[in-house]
């Protein structure tokens, strides 16, 4: 603190952090910067050529005591940020699931910023709260969820910051529902079901809410199901754990697992977990904004015999981040075992029933209002502005563009006899890695190798980026098509790259 102490001095005269003529210039030079950025996103290679600790070697220990010209900060940003960044946006980003954003996104992102709303209730900022609340029925719609899951049916949308987050609400929720049926003293017994292919948020959401850990049932998948959840398997692991007096409380399916997209049967495991009155919740992260398009849809039928169900419109539906919606069947499920009541938000609106009070329907501490995650001040602009300002017609013809690229990719992996497409392509993602050269698990051991050491030679390369799974006890190479700027070219190219190293990625493995 001495250090910092020595080098305070008098602010100085005139500050205005917020001069509208300075904002309008630092906002065109903002603006001229990033779409530079973009027109040569290109020239950046996809993954940072940095060191651990790089950017400490070029910046300062210290802050600053006298202010810096705007521009001069910009190029800062450019010479010593953008060097580390991962080009998330490069056409060539073939890694994970995509992080989509568009020009609608971005200016939402802009205006909500300057507005800067807090909404943790109604009566903070009631435009933001009905924005939201109009603009997740919206999408609901858009996606065919039954009407149960509308505010005019008792249901209602929220948006998260993450899956994790809409996880751990509805475990909560679970877990009151559970607890009140059964009573309170039976928090110790209460166990949730999920297979090895959801995401890892899953066993995390799990233990903040408290659920004890040898209570978590992961159940395994094969591969001659397409790694997707058996509902005979859920109804084994239920059965047994109710005839050994614990508590079957939450089943988690999953539509589009992040290895490879795999698809729970979401009505028949609904039905089994019916049956011993657990709460079903459907993470459709990734693939639930495929749905919009009328030929994905069926891969969330039974949703309505499921009690909430989550999607992430940053992934695939051009929002940017964050931007996770939650939508559930039943809200006073969910409020009730979120709400708090403090004297200093108490209102008219609120206490009149007519209104949505936010706070009550995620976790976030209602004693520290100013908190308001980024879900309450930012995306339900974004989402509004890029479903108005793109329409369905749009956001359908975004989302088959990138299934068609990933087809032509999953074709060219398939005519090459090096090759193998390991799964069936659902969406947007190939997973495919080089067949073995000789059969047993030695054959597998040296294919594995291979493929791990052709998946480092192309990422070095810095031409792309792809990453991998392990599924089946088998190596894999996974490339998620679905950047916002990828265009054909750059799958051609890419899978011209996975070629010229194949064979040189065998050798070196031996």
């Amino acid at each position: 603190m001495g250090s910092l102490d020595a080098n305070c001095i008098a602010s100085p005269r005139g500050f205005s952090p917020l001069d509208i003529d300075d904002f309008r210039q630092q906002a065109h030079q903002t603006v001229e910067f990033i779409c530079e950025y973009y027109k040569g996103i290109e020239s950046h290679p996809v993954v940072p050529q940095v060191e651990p600790g790089y950017l400490r070697r070029l910046l300062p220990e210290t802050p600053s005591a006298q202010p810096m010209p705007f521009a001069k900060v910009l190029s800062e940003v450019q010479a010593t940020v953008l060097p580390g960044m991962t080009h998330w946006t490069n056409p060539n980003f073939f890694a994970y699931f995509p992080a989509t954003l568009s020009s609608a996104a971005l200016c939402g992102d802009l205006l909500a910023s300057a507005l800067n709303p807090v909404a943790f209730n109604w009566l903070s900022s009631p435009a933001v709260t009905e924005l939201e609340s109009l603009t997740l029925d919206w999408l609901a719609q858009l996606i065919r969820l039954p009407k149960g899951f509308l505010f005019s049916a008792g249901g209602g949308g929220v948006l998260q910051a993450t899956t994790s987050e809409a996880v751990l609400c509805t475990l909560v929720a679970a877990r009151k529902m559970v607890l009140e049926r059964a009573g309170h003293d039976g928090a110790d017994k209460l166990v949730v079901y999920a297979s090895d292919q959801t995401h890892s948020t899953f066993a995390k959401a799990c233990k903040i809410a408290g659920i004890a850990p040898a209570n978590i049932r992961i159940i395994p998948t094969a591969r001659e199901d397409l790694f997707s959840l058996r509902p005979d398997s859920l109804r084994a692991a239920m059965e047994a754990d109710a005839a050994a007096g614990l508590l079957p409380a939450y089943v988690c399916a999953t539509v589009g697992t992040t290895s490879s997209t795999a698809v729970d049967p979401v009505a028949q495991l609904a039905e089994v977990a019916g049956r011993f009155g657990a709460w079903v919740h459907v993470d459709a992260a990734y693939a639930g904004s495929a749905c919009v398009c009328p030929e994905f849809r069926h891969h969330l039928d039974g949703v309505d015999r499921v009690d909430s169900i989550s999607m992430s419109p940053h992934k695939w539906l051009l929002t940017g981040l964050d931007c996770c919606c939650l939508w559930v069947r039943d809200r006073a499920r969910l409020t009730t075992s979120l709400s708090t009541d403090p004297e200093y938000l108490k209102n008219r609106a609120t206490e009149s029933g007519l209104v949505v009070d936010y706070k009550d329907w995620q976790v976030r501490p209602s004693s520290f209002p100013h908190r308001s995650p980024t879900a309450k001040n930012s995306v339900a602009l974004k989402l509004f502005m890029v479903m108005r300002c793109y329409g369905t017609a749009n956001l359908q013809s975004h989302i088959r563009s990138d299934v068609r690229m990933a087809r032509g990719f999953e074709e060219m992996v398939a005519a090459d006899t090096r090759f193998e497409v390991v799964v069936p392509r659902r969406f947007a993602l190939v997973c495919f890695r080089m067949r073995p050269r000789r059969a047993g698990a030695d054959g597998e051991a040296e294919a594995d190798a291979a493929n791990r050491r052709l998946l480092e030679e192309v990422n070095n390369s810095g031409g792309i980026y792809a990453t991998h799974t392990v599924i089946g006890g088998i190596y894999v190479i996974r490339f998620a098509v679905g950047t916002t700027l990828t265009e054909e070219r750059h799958v051609k190219a890419a899978w011209e790259l996975f070629r010229a190293k194949a064979d040189a990625a065998w050798e070196a493995a031996q």
